[in-house]
């Protein structure tokens, strides 16, 4: 797996846990929610995404996005 295919799985996990919160617990969560969409959506133009750099520290191999 590579530092791409792995930052979508970290976003799309944090984004259906977030809606679960909100569902179960409190709508504040949809904030949680809209927090992962910018950053995604910040990724896509800049190519900048603080989760890719951890990612290659730890030594995942990049990707095309966020090489």
């Amino acid at each position: 797996m590579n530092v791409d295919r792995m930052v979508f799985a970290f976003a799309g996990c944090f984004i259906l846990l977030s809606l679960a919160l909100s569902q179960l617990h409190s709508v504040y969560w949809l904030w949680f929610t809209a927090f992962v969409g910018v950053n995604m959506l910040q990724a896509a133009f800049t190519g900048f995404c603080p989760l890719a750099m951890i990612l290659k520290k730890v030594g995942l191999k990049a990707g095309c996005a966020f090489s």
